[in-house]
């Protein structure tokens, strides 16, 4: 979870609306390049464990693969089916996302930027939620966004330092069956939701 709450921070920082918007709605790939938490180098156990993800579901019986492949795509984050690269996945974002006038920080809608900036290309902003401070910046080219952030993340097992990089690339308009990141947001906020 925490996994997943990290990724959709960085993949959606760069989701806001000034003059133009700065990332299109539709189907995106993630690659996280860096990860350092508490500082040792996350990024190879990461990428380790996701191919061992792969592999397992590569051996399952094909209803069984789609039944997992569906799961994670509820999720709206999924990982990249038949191999793919090593921490890359693929996540929708909406029309609404892509036309936001502020980065959304947090999936489920708990935590949005105390501060952003943009000039250009380049957004930096700030984090001020609960159990999440940082600061970072995504710069915008093209069709590819690379983002950078720094946090300190507190949990019952105490403060916990972490760095990131990733980069996004734009695939095309249509999400082949991710649902949204904001969708999967109102469920989890929708009421008798635990």
């Amino acid at each position: 979870m925490k996994r997943f709450t990290v990724a959709a921070c960085l993949a959606l920082v760069a989701g806001s609306t000034w003059a133009e918007p700065m990332m299109k709605a539709g189907l995106w790939e993630m690659r996280i390049e860096k990860q350092v938490m508490d500082g040792q180098d996350m990024t190879a156990a990461i990428a380790a464990a996701q191919a061992e993800l792969q592999k397992m579901m590569a051996n399952m019986p094909p209803e069984r693969r789609k039944q997992m492949e569906q799961a994670m795509g509820g999720k709206g984050i999924a990982p990249i089916a038949g191999g793919g690269s090593p921490n890359a996945s693929r996540l929708c974002i909406s029309p609404e996302m892509a036309a936001r006038d502020k980065p959304v920080a947090m999936p489920d809608g708990r935590c949005e930027p105390a501060k952003t900036q943009r000039s250009g290309n380049r957004i930096v902003f700030e984090l001020n939620c609960q159990g999440l401070v940082g600061k970072g910046e995504s710069v915008i080219t093209g069709d590819s966004v690379s983002s950078r952030m720094d946090m300190t993340m507190s949990d019952a097992r105490g403060k916990h330092e972490m760095h990131m990089e990733s980069r996004m690339n734009y695939l095309g308009p249509d999400c082949k069956g991710l649902k949204p990141l904001d969708q999967i947001a109102r469920e989890m906020q929708a009421p008798g939701r635990k």
